[in-house]
């Protein structure tokens, strides 16, 4: 297994970390695999990285159990690269990473819930559009874990939300986070217009880090018609580069509305979202 230049320590789990995840392009790799990105050339386009150096990394993850690969092709012989269980445990870090970055280097340091319209997170976020979202299965407020696109709707509404306050208390100090507040407002609004995006062969689904008993609770007292998915392990996040902030201990999505096509692939992105009702409206006009 490669490893970094220095020596880790035998009991520092932190050090033992940075000998697998040693120089910042493995983090750069799993990231794109979460992404969707799983042959050679597609890492090596996005990275702009030496075909050298991609496979000495590549084989280091793989090395370390955090990648898993499978031939597609023989004659010569290509690989397809996916994340395994443990490579999937590295991707709450990889969200705590960008939110540090989103707030301290790319932003002033201010905890906000939302982001102006020329700032990065909104810049990232609008760069989806024309991308293909890849499978992520959630688990959902039906009880079973569905994929975040209906592959038998004309198009999927995503609606990601920071938090909703029943049954569990919202942290203290909610509602002064920017762009925080009006969670069950959301969901109130797209579920009183639930009939008119099923009659278009829209899906709706909410999205939220909030574990799924808690969802599954908000649902049945509020009688949300649409589904509700859990990234309580970040996994979405991680895919599409959702911005997040740190709130009451725990990892929240931005407010943000997506659009996306029954071939997967992201038709609108609406961030910020500074009129909940009227991005409902756009969601439906949209779609």
């Amino acid at each position: 297994m490669r490893r970094s230049s220095f020596s880790p320590e035998a009991d520092c789990a932190i050090a033992q970390s940075l000998g697998v995840i040693g120089d910042g392009w493995e983090l750069l790799i799993v990231r794109d695999l979460a992404r969707g990105l799983e042959r050679f050339d597609q890492l090596a386009e996005s990275l702009h990285i030496s075909r050298k150096v991609l496979t000495e990394r590549l084989n280091g993850l793989h090395d370390s159990g955090i990648v898993e690969r499978s031939a597609y092709q023989q004659r010569p012989t290509r690989h397809a690269y996916r994340l395994t269980a443990r490579g999937r445990a590295l991707l709450p870090v990889l969200v705590a990473l960008q939110d540090w970055g989103d707030r301290w280097l790319l932003g002033d340091g201010s905890l906000t819930g939302t982001n102006a319209a020329d700032e990065s997170p909104a810049h990232r976020l609008h760069e989806l559009v024309g991308q293909r979202v890849p499978y992520v299965a959630l688990p959902s407020t039906a009880g079973t874990t569905v994929d975040v696109v209906d592959g038998d709707a004309r198009a999927t509404v995503l609606f990601g939300y920071p938090a909703t306050g029943r049954p569990t208390p919202l942290p203290d100090g909610w509602d002064s986070i920017a762009g925080a507040s009006g969670c069950t407002l959301e969901n109130r609004l797209f579920g009183g217009r639930y009939d008119e995006f099923a009659a278009g062969g829209i899906a709706v689904r909410g999205v939220s880090t909030q574990r799924g008993d808690e969802q599954r609770a908000f649902a049945r007292a509020e009688e949300i018609p649409h589904l509700l998915l859990s990234d309580v392990d970040l996994e979405l996040a991680a895919a599409l580069r959702l911005p997040t902030f740190r709130a009451g201990g725990y990892e929240r999505l931005k407010r943000v509305v997506l659009v996306i096509g029954s071939d997967r692939v992201v038709q609108a992105v609406r961030y910020p979202v500074t009129d909940i009702a009227d991005a409902v409206d756009w969601a439906l006009a949209t779609a």
